[in-house]
């Protein structure tokens, strides 16, 4: 399978550099796959697909302010971005500018609120560094790191809520779930109210999952490792849910992700904390998912492949062109598509 077969035509002006003002007024595409039509909604109009006894899967991590600028003892400008907590006060980092940035080399942030020392290079050119500090490590971070932002929003951002969803709750992501930051309280309440179970999973999304697949055949890409965890709780909603032969739904494709690495052949799961690099694309069965609410995503990467093996290629590059066509907005802060 060619990463080529991956690849559509997208106009820069339809990135979308802020989000909407009201995150339930977003555009939705919905892709009914039995039928292959394509419907053009409001995302508030996603309760219209949902029947009662469906679960609808979230991911509830928190994305951190885990972009920091600092300086070397020679006042040399570095940025660190903090990918994964290997243990304790020790992080998995890309740095810029990397070569200059060797084992040993002490980094000062916040005039020196925070120190870094790199530790190890690591497979990939990331690094592990050691921080050093006074207080609660998250409190600091709030006062000097900034939202990491994907590289291809060059807007500030002016409110950093913007870019968790409402139910964020665990600390630990370096970039948010994004198709969950379609959804409000009042959404929820009515999602509730019609009888649609709402369970979780935590899994803090790495950068990884966003890099570029560099082999043509993209069979011979491999993911970044991702840690997640889900609790007895929602594991029951979940398997509730399969026995009673209604869907199971992921918003978005990091609790895709969960709940494929974790189901057994039936469908079912079970509570299960651990470190997943599962890669999804076509040909793939899947086991415990049945729909998918998900943002539109980047040309040949991980995550339209992702949504072809859900909904077949040919059907996803049909919608992706005609989402170009209406002037749909792409990415992170962009509108959303429901495949079901």
């Amino acid at each position: 399978m060619k990463l080529s077969e991956f690849d559509y035509n997208l106009p820069e002006e339809l990135i979308a550099q802020t989000p909407i003002k009201k995150r339930d007024e977003s555009r939705l595409m919905v892709l009914n796959r039995k039928d292959q039509t394509i419907e053009h909604k409001r995302f508030k109009d996603i309760i219209d697909y949902l029947e009662p006894g469906d679960c609808l899967v979230r991911n509830n991590t928190k994305v951190i302010p885990a972009r920091l600028y600092g300086k070397k003892a020679t006042g040399a400008k570095v940025e660190f971005l903090l990918l994964n907590r290997i243990e304790g006060d020790i992080w998995e980092c890309i740095v810029r500018p990397g070569h200059k940035l060797k084992p040993g080399t002490e980094v000062e942030f916040g005039d020196g609120i925070l120190k870094g020392i790199v530790l190890d290079v690591m497979e990939g050119g990331t690094r592990k560094v050691a921080f050093k500090y006074d207080g609660i490590f998250n409190e600091i971070l709030d006062k000097i790191g900034l939202m990491p932002l994907p590289p291809y929003i060059h807007e500030s951002l002016k409110d950093n809520d913007r870019y968790q969803t409402v139910y964020a709750k665990y600390e630990g992501s370096a970039a948010a779930p994004t198709a969950g930051l379609h959804f409000t309280p009042e959404l929820f309440e009515k999602i509730k109210e019609k009888g649609i179970d709402v369970a979780n999973v935590t899994l803090h999304v790495g950068i990884g999952t966003f890099r570029p697949v560099k082999e043509e055949n993209v069979e011979e890409h491999h993911m970044h490792s991702e840690h997640f965890y889900i609790k007895q709780e929602d594991v029951d909603k979940i398997n509730n849910a399969k026995k009673n032969g209604k869907r199971v739904i992921a918003v978005g494709t990091t609790s895709c992700r969960v709940l494929e690495t974790i189901s057994d052949d039936n469908g079912l799961v079970k509570p299960t904390e651990g470190d997943t690099q599962i890669f999804i694309y076509p040909g793939y069965k899947f086991k415990c998912l049945d729909g998918l609410i998900t943002n539109f995503h980047l040309p040949e990467s991980t995550l339209i492949m992702l949504v072809s093996a859900l909904a077949g290629k040919d059907y996803i590059m049909k919608a992706y062109n005609e989402a170009v066509k209406e002037r749909y907005r792409f990415f992170s802060f962009g509108d959303a598509m429901f495949i079901f």
